[in-house]
């Protein structure tokens, strides 16, 4: 079995570091990539669509980058305990119209010994914004790491 570390329990800076490594993952919209710091069972609410397992969390992200272009993504921690993390983001993308969208939402995150995530809980509400008033373009850059991001 891989380990993905930092593993749980976590602490302050192991929790930050996990969720640093989610959004830079992330960010590389490499499906396959992503999939592997989930369990091979690993169980997903995504909005109102319920993933089940590395095969289908590969296909969903296919599907999710193919439709929201330019994707960029930043993951704040929000709260740790033990094998679980809460997260809050925010990503910026545009879809096939070019309009842009910010989308908010909520993780709730839970890790088996070995560091994979097993339990990936997401709340997500969308937001058209102009072009114009976009604030994320691309990964964040290194200066940015662990810093906290705006509501609005």
């Amino acid at each position: 079995m891989n380990e993905r570390p930092p593993l749980p329990p976590f602490t302050r800076a192991t929790a930050a570091q996990k969720v640093q490594a989610a959004e830079d993952a992330w960010n590389t919209r490499d499906p396959h990539k992503v999939a592997l710091a989930y369990a091979p069972d690993s169980v997903w609410r995504n909005r109102d669509t319920f993933v089940t397992g590395r095969a289908e969390i590969v296909e969903f992200l296919t599907a999710k980058w193919q439709r929201e272009r330019d994707y960029a993504l930043r993951k704040d921690l929000w709260a740790f305990d033990g094998n679980r993390i809460a997260v809050r983001f925010q990503y910026e993308c545009r879809d096939a119209d070019g309009q842009w969208w910010r989308s908010y939402g909520n993780e709730l995150w839970e890790f088996d010994e070995h560091g994979l995530m097993t339990r990936r809980e997401a709340s997500i509400n969308d937001v058209p914004v102009d072009e114009s008033d976009r604030r994320l373009f691309g990964p964040r850059p290194a200066a940015e790491a662990g810093r906290s991001f705006p509501l609005e």
